[in-house]
């Protein structure tokens, strides 16, 4: 099943930040995802980002050879294939019938700390419970000073169900 949601790639050309859309076959496997990341030049720590309509987002960051990733809400694994795939590659475990009720981010809060992000600013992001992950995302996108190339590349993104 097709899932409905944008994905996008960010790399440096130069000093500038680049915002392009992907494909919408990343949505569903993160192996793709991953692939999409590894195509994008490596100079400044590129990002990839997945967000699945209203439920959840992965970003994954080359840093090097390691890649840095984020899971926004780890219920998602129950029923998303990019969750659940993301929570294996993290090592974690599915969430536990108890815990289906809360929602909580997986993975590298650290992620963007040398573009001026900490730990603490993404922490108070991904806890607002009455935001939806595309606005976490604009967020995130605002605090790295990309929001309007973000906004640009986002509108052309988006897969449909």
């Amino acid at each position: 099943m097709a899932e409905r949601g944008f994905a996008v790639a960010a790399f440096r050309d130069g000093a500038q930040w680049r915002i392009e859309a992907l494909p919408p076959a990343v949505l569903g496997d993160l192996s793709v995802l991953l692939s999409a990341l590894r195509s994008q030049p490596p100079e400044g720590g590129p990002f990839v980002i997945a967000s699945i309509e209203d439920e959840f987002f992965v970003i994954a960051r080359q840093e090097g050879r390691r890649v840095a990733l984020l899971l926004s809400d780890l219920t998602a694994a129950v029923e998303f294939p990019l969750a659940e795939q993301a929570m294996t590659r993290l090592g974690e475990d599915p969430p536990a019938d108890d815990e289906l009720d809360e929602m909580w981010p997986v993975g590298d809060l650290e992620l963007f700390t040398d573009l001026g992000v900490s730990e603490e600013e993404m922490e108070d992001i991904l806890d607002d419970l009455d935001a939806l992950p595309d606005e976490m995302l604009a967020s995130i996108a605002d605090l790295l000073d990309i929001g309007e190339q973000y906004n640009h590349a986002i509108a052309s993104a988006w897969a449909p169900s």
